[in-house]
């Protein structure tokens, strides 16, 4: 068994912002970080747009060559951990190597929700969850193709866009009546369901896939609700799930709707053990369940704080949480977290491309929706931090100064508290 201090099960965003936040808090013992694929740590967010069409690959590393080489990461690439002993401090390799641990941190990610019906490595099918998949991707969208993607999540949108910009036809497919409508309100969801449209995909709502089957010339029928639809390429995109077997098997607590449970200092139910990223579940104010947040900002966020608990240092206080997706050349950026019981007011007008909601109950602002608004939703990002009633009239006004009004709430939340 090779002894080591600190053990990283995933080399992905969250990983290697934890490695090196242990680095730059003084940690000096070895640091292996374990990783299926084999390539350095990177984003995978541009996995659905800059990757699929930029003409030059661009840079998705997270740590720059200089941090790299300054975290001083022994980085075991190609390496699965199949198996995680809590009582005896190791984690085992497919390979057979044991690596003993002082600390664990799980960051080991999320897979693709798969269909039976659409199996994986079928050919012309793809799920984009890796650097790899996207480059598959990226070679399918040449010369035009017919594209079915299924799923009119934020992945799938996104990709939809692309595809379009690479001159692919694109029908997407989704099982709900209005797109994103767990996540926006109903105006921002047709809203972009109208800039899809226009960019000229074909929406088949309220739509489902039971099947594909292959034809001549490597196309594809697929089985639809609506009806057949014959396509070049189809891709699935409905969802992520926790890769949390490891810890499953292992005898860590899970969270009921899956995802490693962490509490606040990102420690999992063992204490030498911790967790960050997508792989984790954690309650977080306001919440009745703990909740799974697959975002970069979370990433990063869990990264640090897992690093700062694991040396015993104060832990970075708790970010709001914050999304944002490119659909095309519009950006969408959310603050919070949505709520069925929400009300909406709103800013701007959605028909003119730009557009600012804030969900609230009882005046708390909980939830925040910005269409190329980035810059009035970080005006009034304190309020949400506050977590305190204010009055919202004047913030519907389009003569209303964001950030003066966001400054005279701060002050009266202050004056009455």
């Amino acid at each position: 068994m090779t002894s080591c201090g600190i053990v990283i099960v995933g080399a992905g965003q969250s990983a290697a912002v934890a490695a090196h936040t242990l680095r730059e808090h003084g940690y000096n013992g070895r640091i292996t970080m374990l990783g299926r694929e084999r390539h350095r740590p990177y984003e995978r967010p541009p996995l659905s747009k800059a990757v699929l069409v930029a003409a030059d690959a661009p840079r998705l590393d997270v740590l720059t060559d200089e941090s790299w080489a300054r975290s001083k990461i022994d980085l075991l690439s190609g390496s699965d951990a199949v198996a995680l002993d809590l009582a005896q401090q190791h984690v085992r390799l497919a390979d057979g190597q044991v690596l003993g641990y002082e600390l664990c941190l799980l960051a080991t990610g999320g897979e693709a929700v798969t269909l039976a019906s659409v199996p994986a490595g079928r050919p012309g099918v793809h799920y984009i969850r890796t650097l790899d998949d996207a480059r598959r991707l990226r070679a399918a969208l040449q010369g035009t193709p017919q594209v079915a993607i299924l799923g009119g999540g934020f992945l799938g949108l996104e990709i939809a866009h692309s595809a379009l910009s690479a001159g692919a036809s694109v029908t997407v497919l989704e099982r709900a009546t209005a797109l994103l409508d767990r996540f926006v309100p109903p105006q921002a969801s047709a809203w972009l369901e109208s800039r899809m449209r226009a960019a000229g995909a074909t929406l088949l709502l309220g739509a489902s896939c039971s099947g594909v089957h292959s034809l001549p010339a490597g196309r594809s029928r697929l089985s639809t609700s609506t009806g057949d639809l014959e396509v070049d390429e189809v891709v699935v995109a409905i969802g992520l799930l926790p890769n949390d077997a490891l810890a499953r098997d292992a005898g860590l607590q899970i969270a009921a709707g899956g995802g490693i449970l962490v509490d606040t200092s990102c420690r999992t139910s063992d204490a030498h053990v911790f967790a960050c990223g997508d792989c984790t579940s954690q309650r977080r104010p306001g919440q009745a369940a703990p909740t799974r947040l697959e975002s970069w900002q979370n990433a990063n966020e869990q990264g640090r704080t897992a690093a700062a608990a694991m040396l015993g240092l104060p832990l970075p206080a708790p970010a709001v949480p914050w999304f944002w997706t490119d659909q095309g050349k519009h950006n969408i950026q959310m603050l919070g977290l949505p709520a069925s019981d929400l009300e909406y007011v709103r800013r701007g007008d959605p028909a003119n491309d730009k557009a600012l909601w804030i969900g609230h109950r009882g005046s708390v602002p909980l939830h925040g929706v910005a269409i190329n608004a980035g810059a009035d939703l970080r005006a009034v990002r304190p309020l949400f931090e506050r977590g305190r009633p204010v009055q919202l009239e004047d913030f519907q006004l389009d003569a209303t100064n964001l950030r003066t009004w966001a400054k005279q709430m701060q002050a009266d939340v202050a004056t009455t508290a």
